[in-house]
């Protein structure tokens, strides 16, 4: 019979009726090569290398009528001829016994897919070599692999890309795309404020609905070429090519502005969409797209808390690692007992005794050093660490009360206050707390004031009345901390259950010098004397500010001038050496 020539596939005039050959041209087989063949559940063929020349000896019927339809489809099913042909033609001079590879071709419902394997056949003298070519439709494996794909690279509610389907986006048009020498490329990151409001008002389809009309928006506002992806759960974020640099990414901008500068309808409800948008750039084509993805992230937590739009600069993101290490070891110093109180004296102006202390957290790690309270407090805000940060001060400093009371042999006539983060009295049971830490220590209500600041009242005025009354309930006083500073009105003091108001220390420090805070002092101590309300002024650093304030009537002062924030046990030594009487 004649033999066809894998040479001659695509020309289509080519018999392809295989080699004939007696059996006893192969090695003594229990069945012919045609069974054999035809068992194989793949398109299957044996073909022979003789002359520099690929033939097929014989195939089953399936490869035979792959091989009839690429004749019939002509330069398309020419090139898969041509694909199979030169692979195969490429492992013969080789010394490997097989080899496996993947061709692709156009059919009717899109592309198709073959899994193709060569393997040498055992050599027979005096005959060319033999060799068994098998090729298995993976296709449907390919499409699934591609949907799941789709699926791991794509949001499911917008149809985005997700955070790692941006960053493959970026990798493709920075490899594959012509950019000019000048250009550069930019992250915008935009965070959808109060979305959380909207999710707990309305629910999370509304929550949803929001999403994909924002989405829709957002993509309506990018240029040519740029790329919109949702990577977070109200976090998108756009890469855009930079001709001009900054101007062209503030242009951006813009036009995200505008886009939902309009209310968006939600059920019956206008729903008005703010925004924080933080910037960063790269500095050359060759920069870390993820790293410039990061710098806007820090960009953007910057805006939430400015109100603006923020561009990267350098050392923001340093600060956000910090920021980052300093929640993580925060985290297992609340654990592990890594943090202490430190307790400053309030003094009675009139009298010089001490009245109590104030309790301060302090936390010096053994990785990050002396850590600021003003620094990591933030921090435990910011992550909700600010919730057992403050149960545990609370705790700690109803227990060092009773530890002092066991020292001295009965009750000292001191108390402590203990500050209220406006985020712990959002989220947490206050007034739980405290039951718990004056229960657990066998200390009196009387003796733990809870210091609260005016935005955390102004926040939320109902929830923050309750609070106040059920701390009362507990015949715990109320102080209200950087008094001056805040939006609080008459009424809200008057309606209030407040006992003390606590001057912010802004007014405090250099009144003596500044006349018109010299005058803001005395109106808030005569505020404070018609509401039948005492005094405490912050920040009293010399000996001549605690003699103005007693001359004014204020009732209780701290700061350096008495004494700066100390131990537990330097506290009640301190107690002790002034527990008789002494002036200011």
């Amino acid at each position: 019979m004649e033999s066809i020539s894998v040479r001659n596939w695509p020309i289509g005039t080519t018999s392809i009726d295989p080699q004939g050959r007696d059996d006893e041209s192969y090695p003594q087989q229990l069945v012919g090569i045609r069974q054999w063949l035809a068992a194989l559940p793949q398109s299957s063929a044996i073909l022979s290398f003789e002359n520099n020349e690929l033939s097929i000896i014989d195939g089953n019927e399936r490869f035979l009528k792959a091989v009839r339809e690429s004749q019939e489809k002509g330069a398309v099913g020419a090139q898969m001829a041509i694909e199979l042909r030169d692979r195969i033609a490429k492992f013969v001079p080789t010394n490997r016994q097989s080899d496996s590879f993947e061709i692709r071709r156009d059919g009717k419902l899109g592309p198709e897919y073959f899994m193709c394997t060569i393997g040498r056949l055992p050599a027979v003298e005096g005959q060319p070599e033999y060799y068994l070519v098998t090729a298995t439709d993976r296709t449907s494996e390919r499409t699934i692999e591609k949907n799941l794909r789709r699926e791991l690279l794509s949001d499911g509610l917008t149809a985005l890309p997700n955070r790692t389907g941006f960053g493959e986006d970026i990798d493709d048009r920075l490899s594959n795309e012509t950019w000019p020498e000048s250009a550069q490329f930019g992250i915008i990151a935009i965070d959808l404020s109060r979305f959380s409001r909207v999710n707990e008002s309305l629910g999370p389809m509304a929550g949803d609905e929001l999403l994909i009309t924002v989405a829709k928006r957002l993509k309506s506002s990018l240029r040519q070429g740029d790329v919109l992806a949702r990577i977070g759960g109200n976090d998108f974020a756009i890469f855009a090519r930079l001709n001009n640099g900054l101007s062209d990414a503030l242009h951006i901008v813009q036009r995200i502005k505008e886009s939902l500068s309009s209310p968006i309808r939600l059920s019956d409800l206008q729903i008005r969409v703010d925004c924080a948008i933080g910037c960063a750039l790269s500095t050359s084509l060759d920069s870390d797209p993820d790293d410039i993805v990061r710098k806007a992230q820090a960009a953007v937590k910057i805006a939430k808390r400015s109100g603006k739009v923020e561009i990267y600069r350098n050392g923001v993101l340093k600060e956000a690692q910090r920021r980052f290490s300093i929640e993580s070891r925060l985290r297992d110093a609340l654990a592990q007992g890594g943090l202490t109180l430190a307790y400053q004296p309030l003094i009675h102006l009139q009298t010089g005794e001490i009245t109590g202390f104030e309790a301060l957290a302090r936390w010096d790690d053994p990785e990050l050093g002396n850590v600021s309270p003003v620094e990591f407090i933030a921090v435990a805000e910011e992550s909700g660490l600010i919730t057992s940060l403050g149960r545990w001060a609370a705790y700690e400093a109803a227990q060092a009360l009773s530890r002092w009371d066991s020292k001295f042999g009965q009750p000292l006539s001191v108390g402590v206050n203990v500050n209220l983060s406006p985020i712990q009295m959002a989220r947490d049971d206050v007034a739980s707390m405290f039951e718990e830490s004056l229960r657990y220590s066998g200390i009196a209500g009387a003796r733990l004031t809870a210091e609260v600041t005016e935005s955390a009242i102004v926040a939320d005025p109902d929830k923050a009345r309750k609070l106040l009354f059920a701390l009362k309930d507990l015949q715990m006083p109320i102080a209200m901390d950087d008094f001056g500073t805040g939006f609080s009105n008459l009424a809200s003091l008057h309606s209030l259950p407040i006992d003390i108001l606590k001057i912010d220390r802004s007014f405090v420090s250099n009144m003596i010098e500044d006349r018109d805070k010299q005058v803001i002092v005395r109106t808030i101590l005569s505020l404070a004397e018609s509401l039948n309300l005492r005094v405490t002024a912050e920040g009293i650093e010399t000996q001549e500010l605690a003699l103005a304030l007693q001359k004014l009537g204020c009732w209780q002062g701290q700061g350096y001038h008495f004494a700066r924030p100390m131990t537990e046990a330097d506290a009640f030594d301190y107690w002790r050496a002034r527990w008789n009487f002494e002036t200011v």
